[in-house]
Formats: structure tokens, C-alpha cells, sequence
């Protein structure tokens, strides 16, 4: 089992291994054209026109829809998607943080199943806005 402190994706991901999988906000419409979603496009196979799940080596989650509860039921398909391709290993980008313009501490909470998904690797500061979050 992988200690939680070891489960931290890296702050800039510029290349992958063989079973990596590079997760990225998107829009809807697939249209990758900046931030980790460009990034996703250039280099990890996103499909232009595809703005949702599993495409190359790189998994869309929308984040540029609405307010950050229509967020939520994309994030939690992607957790269902991790638990049943366990080969695989996902690491996350602070989605929504970026071009979406949410914060750290919006977008943190939506994750907290996923502290329990062996093959999701968070972002540090997300690990640790939801660890603060269990312990209040």
C-alpha cells in the first residue's frame, strides 16, 4: 500500500512514465488551448475536441462550466475511472486553479475520496488543505 506522503504528483509534469496518466482541467468543448490542458494536447495525446475522460495518456475533468459544484460529479467519475484502472497511475494538475480561476480551497475538498484511491497522486497543497479540513 503507498503511504499518502508518497502519493504527491509533481508541480510541473513535463513527461511520464509507461502507466502515467496526466489529469487536467478542461473545458467541455475540448478546446486545449492553454494551461495544463494545452500542455495535455502538446504532449500527452488530448484530443482536440474532447473535453472529458481518458484520452492518450492524459484524463479531462471540466472545470470551466459553472460554479464549483458542477465540478464535483465529473471529479467523482474520474475517482470511479481510477478505482477500476488500477494499472494505471494518476497524477493530478490543480485543476481549476488556473485559466477556471478557482481556488486551492474550493477545488481541494472535491477530492477527499481520493485519498483513498492507491493510484491518485494529489497535488501537496491539496493534500494538506484536506488534511487541515479532517482535522477541524
Amino acid at each position: 500500500m503507498n503511504n499518502l506522503n508518497e502519493r504527491i504528483a509533481p508541480d510541473f509534469i513535463t513527461k511520464l512514465s509507461e502507466n502515467e496518466i496526466f489529469v487536467f482541467g478542461s473545458n467541455l468543448e475540448g478546446r486545449h488551448v492553454g494551461g495544463a490542458a494545452r500542455v495535455a494536447y502538446d504532449k500527452f495525446g488530448a484530443i482536440w475536441g474532447q473535453g472529458l475522460g481518458l484520452q492518450g495518456n492524459a484524463y479531462a475533468i471540466p472545470t470551466m462550466h459553472g460554479p464549483i459544484s458542477t465540478i464535483k460529479p465529473y471529479v467523482d467519475e474520474f475517482i470511479e475511472f481510477a478505482k477500476m484502472h488500477p494499472s494505471y497511475c494518476f497524477l493530478l494538475t490543480r485543476i481549476g486553479c488556473g485559466i477556471a480561476g478557482f481556488r486551492d480551497e474550493e477545488v481541494a475538498p472535491l477530492f477527499i475520496e481520493a485519498l483513498n484511491v492507491q493510484n491518485i497522486y494529489l497535488p501537496k497543497v491539496w493534500i494538506s488543505i484536506i488534511n487541515e479540513m479532517r482535522l477541524e
